[in-house]
């Protein structure tokens, strides 16, 4: 169960500019401009708010720091930028813009040494480490990790990677299951249940597969403490205030 008050983040997953989303990482629509929907999600109730520049590693280029800035004007809540962060320069760009924290995927799986660096500078309140995941039964967790925005497979166990990033000084993991990413077939509670297990007092952020207000009730009973979605809030299928009086009354501690 969560150690205290779950946070709802709307994420935005950004594309040249504009929000999309997908389906298993692919099949992307367009959902608007970043900046009115950060101003409506900071209306609507939402805790903190993910921005995601979800091709950045893939094109081999940074973040577009120009929409993070503009996105830091209109924010009411704390923002969390990822996508092709990969150096310290990058990096303090998209600090200095504005966001609260900074998500490291693709680069923190290839050189440990620069989560650990980042950490070292700004604080391990300033970093996530996000974890692009599928399915393996031939590995101890059942999960192997993937790199270059979910598309290439490492080899590398779910549970051993998140274990040997808190030992770099990591205090918050984001993982989000390819395989029910966009689906909204609900939140893969195994995998969330399984990093609850090796990661006992880390923060852990719920990503991929959200369809239903029951579905953030069982992430937050696997021990997620921070609840991320993107498809049920970008096309008003839930919304924020109703699901969250929802978790109250089914006994889940929430702002």
């Amino acid at each position: 169960m969560q150690k205290h008050c779950v946070k709802i983040m709307p994420c935005l997953d950004m594309r040249e500019g504009r929000v999309v989303k997908g389906v298993k990482f692919v099949n992307i629509a367009d959902a608007g401009d970043p900046v009115e929907c950060a101003k409506a999600y900071c209306a609507a109730g939402a805790d903190c708010l993910a921005l995601l520049d979800i091709t950045a590693t893939v094109e081999k280029r940074r973040t577009l720091v120009e929409v993070v800035k503009k996105v830091a004007d209109v924010c009411t809540v704390p923002f969390t930028v990822g996508g092709g962060i990969a150096d310290m320069e990058c990096a303090e760009a998209v600090l200095a813009a504005g966001a609260d924290k900074i998500s490291i995927s693709s680069a923190a799986y290839r050189d440990p040494d620069f989560i650990g660096a980042l950490i070292e500078k700004y604080g391990a309140d300033r970093i996530v480490l996000a974890i692009d995941v599928d399915v393996n039964g031939d590995l101890p967790s059942g999960y192997e990790v993937y790199v270059d925005g979910g598309r290439t497979a490492t080899g590398c166990d779910v549970s051993d990677f998140a274990v040997r990033m808190l030992k770099r000084g990591v205090r918050t993991i984001l993982p989000t299951s390819r395989a029910d990413d966009g689906t909204k077939t609900g939140y893969d509670v195994k995998l969330l249940r399984e990093l609850r297990r090796v990661c006992p007092d880390a923060e852990l952020i719920a990503s991929g597969g959200a369809g239903s207000m029951e579905d953030f009730l069982e992430a937050a009973e696997a021990g997620a403490d921070v609840l991320l979605a993107a498809s049920v809030f970008h096309f008003h299928l839930i919304d924020i205030r109703e699901l969250k009086d929802f978790l109250r009354k089914n006994g889940i501690d929430v702002r």
